[in-house]
């Protein structure tokens, strides 16, 4: 694919991490091949999770495609540039299309980002997964690239002001490629989960413990946080769910 958009947005996201005093924790990242159809997995725990998602595959040289709302895509300015960086469209209530367009992306060689959660934990551990990562990755016969993200949730995420000062560690974990045939993606989406969540609970051990204070509203409850457990989360995101559906059905008497 041409790309005129994404190095120069790739370098200003570079130096915004410098002017932000931004530290990292880098492990892994030899584990993205540097060529050849790949799908990156990513646990979802902040609006920010693609910038810093695509940087977990910067050292390879690769340029991640990232499946994303369609809302993003429908906006006025945002729109244009997700299509300029050649991300996939993704129309929860029409899947199937954005599934076949990732799968046509990975057989032409390229990286595409996917998070199996669909939606940002509130717990900030993983949710249940989809299992639409180990079929495409299966259908396209390309390696699934396990990423864990962490810290990215204390500058945006759900319930919680934005906060971008400076000095904040980000954790970026890539582990071993896995390759899953088809045959049964239940299970393989299972093996996934099992997999990053060992991932995740390495990468929350390994973070700065005073940046990681017991009682963070980021750090989860069975870590010692103050986050809502996954079923208190899940019933937040229920209600969230209805209230939008009350607010669209308003508009659309209006």
């Amino acid at each position: 694919m041409r790309d005129v958009t994404y190095p120069p947005i790739i370098v200003t996201a570079k130096t915004a991490f410098r002017l932000l005093g931004q530290r990292f924790q880098m492990t892994g990242t030899e584990h993205v091949p540097r060529e050849g159809g790949v799908l990156l997995a990513f646990n979802h725990i902040s609006y920010v999770d693609f910038i810093y998602g695509g940087f977990a595959a910067n050292p390879s040289g690769r340029l991640v495609r990232f499946m994303s709302k369609r809302e993003l895509f429908d906006h006025r300015w945002v729109g244009p540039l997700m299509r300029s960086l050649h991300h996939i469209e993704v129309d929860r209530g029409a899947g199937t299309r954005s599934l076949e367009i990732a799968q046509e992306y990975l057989e032409a060689g390229e990286a595409v980002g996917i998070f199996p959660e669909a939606t940002i934990s509130r717990a900030m551990e993983l949710k249940e997964f989809k299992t639409g990562a180990v079929r495409i990755a299966a259908a396209a016969g390309v390696p699934i690239v396990p990423v864990i993200l962490w810290g990215t949730q204390r500058l945006k995420t759900k319930d919680h002001p934005q906060d971008f000062s400076r000095g904040k560690t980000i954790s970026i974990t890539v582990g071993e490629p896995r390759h899953y045939d088809g045959t049964d993606p239940a299970a393989d989406t299972a093996d996934l989960h099992t997999t990053m969540s060992a991932m995740l609970d390495d990468a929350i051990a390994r973070y700065p413990a005073d940046e990681q204070p017991p009682g963070s509203w980021w750090l989860p409850a069975r870590h010692g946080g103050s986050a809502p457990t996954l079923e208190q989360a899940a019933r937040l995101d229920e209600e969230e769910k209805a209230e939008r559906a009350r607010l669209r059905a308003e508009r659309k008497s209006r």
